[in-house]
């Protein structure tokens, strides 16, 4: 499985944006769409595109429009705040919804909520969610969109740690993984350092 780290000069601007302490939860969510879009240009680098032939304003010609279904797959909560900037390049992308949280104490995920749409196994599937720490969610949440059926499936971060990685690497080896940041480690309490904190909190201005 490939590991891309998109370290664009405009990417790597907003994200400290969004690593600041004072930043507010608007800018956070303004940059963190933001980001989100700017990514998705090397994320669908290799999206399947079908020829059509058109009429211009001043003859026929030959196009190319992307081929086939495209499914986004946030992680609640934090997940939905990267998926406007997304959709906004591919607006007739679906959006299915995987909910899960983190039980404290043994740092593994919990799922509360899964909704798939429809033609999974023939979509190009996005599982979003702007940190990849632990991996635990990130793993749970492709196993889910398996169940489903998709196939073609490509993980979406904005900050990750090598545990996280190794983690998909091994759970998940056809899956590639994008992040615009491979951090250097977890705290103990499974937080990346030096990360964004809490990426839900900080996107919805909860404590």
């Amino acid at each position: 499985m490939a590991l891309t780290i998109i370290n664009h000069p405009l990417i790597l601007d907003k994200l400290t944006r969004m690593r600041r302490q004072e930043t507010s939860s608007k800018d956070f969510r303004e940059n963190l769409n933001e980001i989100g879009q700017l990514m998705a240009y090397e994320v669908f680098r290799d999206i399947p595109l079908t020829e059509v032939e058109i009429t211009t304003p001043v003859a026929k010609a030959k196009g190319q429009t992307v081929g086939i279904p495209v499914v986004l797959i946030p992680i609640i909560r934090a997940g939905l705040g990267m998926t406007e900037g997304i959709q906004k390049l591919v607006p007739t992308s679906r959006i299915a919804h995987v909910g899960l949280y983190r039980n404290e104490e043994t740092l593994q995920p919990v799922q509360y909520y899964a909704k798939p749409t429809e033609e999974m196994d023939k979509s190009y599937v996005l599982v979003v969610d702007p940190m990849l720490a632990t991996g635990g969610s990130g793993a749970k949440a492709i196993e889910i969109a398996k169940g489903w059926g998709a196939k073609n499936i490509k993980f979406v971060c904005l900050v990750a740690v090598q545990e996280g990685v190794d983690k998909l690497q091994k759970e998940h080896p056809d899956v590639e993984i994008y992040t615009a940041s491979l951090d250097p480690k977890l705290n103990e309490k499974g937080y990346i350092v030096p990360g964004l904190g809490d990426a839900g909190d900080r996107i919805f201005g909860t404590k």
